[in-house]
């Protein structure tokens, strides 16, 4: 009863505390709704299909996400043969596919995997306008290309440009040909749909086709089906979803120990300022477990409604942000939000265990206040420096330090881990040493308005609470620090990727795609490309990434040293390779090589005659930049280089602002919380302003003027944590790529989120300036007595 009847009388100090939790519960509600729903999902060409019969294997981050190894011709033949015979099923349609794009107005368009016209079925697609394929030159195209039946059309295949007819159109993407053609020009199979007869017994068929399937190829096939069949998902949707864990776990993550920081730091400020009130309480009687259970009814009374309000926020945001994660490449086309109780239940739990742990080192520091604080005065802040915050101060900023200096020469794999390491270094210490700062730092800041009144008093304000003003001024460092970090970090990389690339090349331009997914065998020709790599995946006993090359002959392989030594290969031994369509071929192991571009290299010519759809990324070229190529433009090395992986840095970025954006709300939230507290507990200081003669508006600027002040202190001391780290960072870059790496800061980003903490703090400031104390009403200011 205590702890509510204090908690109705200091709702202020609680409201971020309230903002922070309820926010805070939103985002694991609505990240664990998300995170239960990123689940795979049966694929839309194979809606239609009640039983799927696939190779074994699961794309994942163990295996680079490669697909699953393909049957061979014949084994797809016996088995189309088999199935076809079980009672019950209407049809078996092997999935077929080969890269092929529909080329309209002189640029590759639509879907880029071409099927045999059986597999529309699996979809199910119709047809809306003329005929199927049945012949080879004979395409059915999507209707949204807008090209009507009987209209010749350009298709831009692996070895270039073709031919084709349009025979008809398709409520689905497309394009379709002939299942002969598909049969010639596709892939290997890994997927083989059924289609049964109406009437027919669900479980029967399944039972009689997983006969079957084991009788022909035993433990190489699988049957799945109803919610099973989501197992068959490609492997790029395997990928995109894998990204997505990782967004999504980092947003539950970070929400939920950014709520635990605000907590901590609301309750350790609201102890420090009610230190007399907690020794008053210990003078009538109450033990230090009474302090401390007020302290943790506090927490759980806030920490209950507002995660109860979070989780439900939460749960009807979900939709919404699964639509944005979608829309970022965060999750595939196929994602969707399944509503379910327990990760709700979980966030409310979570949420209220949130603001019971930050409550507790405060609940202990209240428990430990003596009888005797009632009769002090902390509006000062007391000796905001002891020996042990001295030593702690020292040694983390000069731990930063020396992780800054080590990270210009530490390896590829240490340096954002050194980086990062740093800046939490100097976070730390610089929090804890700002008392010893703060006074130059004010002098320096205040000097522009120092002359004025307003000026003079926001600065000697800050000087005389040092601990006031270092407690206002922690969040603002950790946002700017943060951000300009994070920011930093990301696009200096970025930059000593582009000057790396541009310097070690000495070509005149680079070949890439235009509007396809890779080049085509014309495209090279017709720019004089040199021979390039041709990329592909083999299969052993696990996938392997290849690459043709020129330099072998046919039949002839080389594998990397670490491929060699995990499966026992020596240079001259013959071994098995399984190619993308699907035949298996023994190649002689001509070197093993220890720095392999790829894990297996084999003869261009190999690849071309077993993939019919592997494409190059990209070729350096003698050509001017500016010309267009069938499904290729040529780009100057320069462009190239800043444009490269231009989708992964789209998605990193992404991903950085999204932390940002998080972690600045929640320090926005310690910002405002913050001051607020700390201008609620200067009424009487206000109050004796107005009695000196100071005007509303004047009080109100100088509350304004302080807060702009600590804005500003916060600032300096944020970039003094990014900077040392970042120029560490830049220098072990440099480093690596032979070549000066420029500090690459998004300063508008950066500035936008120094505005907003300063529109915070100004606003939050003045909130108090609406109370009696300052509105000018002479029954709230303090009575005085004539003395007779």
């Amino acid at each position: 009863m205590l702890s509510l009847s204090l908690l109705r009388g200091r709702w202020t100090g609680l409201a971020g505390t309230f903002v922070a939790l309820c926010l805070g519960a939103a985002v694991l509600a609505a990240s664990a709704l998300l995170l239960t729903s990123a689940g795979p999902r049966v694929p839309a060409r194979y809606a239609a299909a009640p039983l799927l019969v696939r190779t074994p294997g699961v794309p994942g981050d163990d295996n680079a996400f490669a697909e699953n190894r393909p049957w061979s011709p014949e084994t797809v033949e016996a088995l189309v043969r088999a199935l076809s015979s079980v009672p019950g099923v209407a049809a078996a349609v092997p999935d077929r596919a080969f890269y092929a794009q529909a080329v309209v107005r002189g640029r590759p368009s639509g879907g880029d995997e071409a099927r045999g016209w059986s597999t529309a079925a699996l979809a199910p697609h119709r047809l809306v306008a003329g005929s199927p394929p049945v012949r080879a030159g004979e395409v059915v195209l999507g209707r949204a290309l807008g090209i009507a039946p009987g209209s010749p059309v350009t298709l831009l295949t692996a070895r270039g440009p073709a031919p084709y007819t349009v025979s008809g159109l398709t409520d689905g993407p497309g394009p379709y040909v002939s299942d002969g053609e598909a049969a010639r020009l596709g892939g290997g199979v890994r997927v083989i749909g059924l289609l049964t007869r109406p009437g027919t017994e669900p479980s029967a068929v399944r039972r009689a086709v997983r006969g079957v399937v084991h009788g022909v190829v035993g433990g190489s096939g699988q049957v799945l089906a109803g919610p099973d069949r989501a197992a068959a998902e490609p492997a790029a949707d395997a990928r995109t979803r894998w990204i997505g864990m990782q967004v999504l776990t980092a947003m539950a993550l970070l929400g939920g120990f950014v709520s635990v920081f605000v907590v901590a730091s609301t309750f350790a400020f609201r102890v420090t300022q009610r230190r007399r009130e907690f020794g008053l309480l210990r003078a009538v009687g109450a033990t230090p477990r009474q302090v401390r259970l007020i302290v943790y009814g506090e927490a759980l009374a806030v920490g209950a409604v507002a995660a109860a309000a979070g989780a439900l926020l939460g749960a009807a945001v979900a939709p919404a942000v699964g639509g944005v994660l979608v829309a970022a490449g965060f999750e595939p086309e196929s994602f969707g939000v399944r509503f379910a109780p327990l990760p709700v239940a979980g966030a409310v739990a979570a949420g209220i265990a949130a603001g019971l742990l930050g409550a507790w080192s405060a609940s202990g520091r209240a428990a430990r206040v003596r009888p005797l604080e009632a009769l002090r005065d902390h509006a000062a802040g007391g000796t905001p420096m002891t020996r042990v915050r001295w030593i702690a101060g020292i040694v983390s900023v000069a731990g930063g330090l020396a992780l800054a200096v080590a990270s210009g020469s530490a390896g590829e794999d240490a340096l954002v881990n050194d980086v990062l390491l740093a800046a939490m270094a100097l976070i730390a210490g610089l929090t804890l040493l700002a008392p010893v700062v703060l006074p130059s730092l004010v002098r320096v800041l205040a000097w522009p308005v120092s002359r004025t009144a307003v000026g003079m008093l926001a600065g000697r304000s800050a000087m005389t609470a040092v601990r006031r003003t270092a407690a206002t001024a922690a969040p603002v460092l950790l946002t700017v620090g943060f951000a300009v970090l994070v920011t930093g970090m990301v696009r200096t990389t970025a930059a000593a990727y582009t000057v790396g690339r541009a310097t070690g090349t000495p070509a005149a331009a680079v070949l890439v795609p235009d509007g396809a997914p890779g080049l085509s065998d014309a495209a090279l020709a017709a720019a004089s490309a040199p021979a390039v790599p041709l990329p592909t995946t083999v299969y052993s006993d696990r996938p392997l990434s290849a690459l043709g090359d020129d330099h072998l002959t046919t039949g002839e392989s080389a594998v990397a040293e670490w491929v060699a030594r995990d499966h026992g290969w020596r240079k001259g031994d013959v071994v098995p390779l399984t190619f993308e369509d699907g035949r298996a071929v023994r190649l002689r192991i001509a070197a093993v090589l220890p720095g392999a571009p790829a894990e297996v290299l084999v003869s261009r010519d190999t690849v071309r005659a077993h993939d019919p759809s592997a494409l190059t990324p990209e070729a350096y070229v003698s050509r001017p930049a500016g010309m267009v190529f069938p499904g290729a433009r040529t780009v100057s090395v320069a462009d190239r280089a800043a444009g490269d992986q231009a989708e992964e840095d789209r998605l990193v970025w992404l991903f950085t602002l999204l932390l940002v954006g998080v972690s600045a709300g929640y320090s926005g939230l310690a910002i405002v919380n913050t001051q607020v507290m700390a201008a609620s507990a200067r009424a009487r200081e206000f109050a004796v302003l107005r009695l000196s003669g100071a005007t509303r508006r004047q009080v109100t600027a100088s509350a304004a003027a302080e807060a702009a002040l600590v804005t500003g202190i916060g600032t300096v001391l944020g970039l003094a944590v990014a900077v040392p780290a970042l120029l560490g960072m830049r220098a072990g870059l440099a480093q690596k790529s032979g070549a000066a790496v420029p500090l690459v800061v998004p300063w508008p980003t950066v500035a936008a989120v120094v505005a907003a903490c300063l529109v915070l703090a100004a606003g939050a400031s003045t909130f108090p300036g609406k109370t009696p104390f300052t509105s000018g009403k002479t029954s709230s200011r303090p009575r005085t007595r004539a003395v007779a």
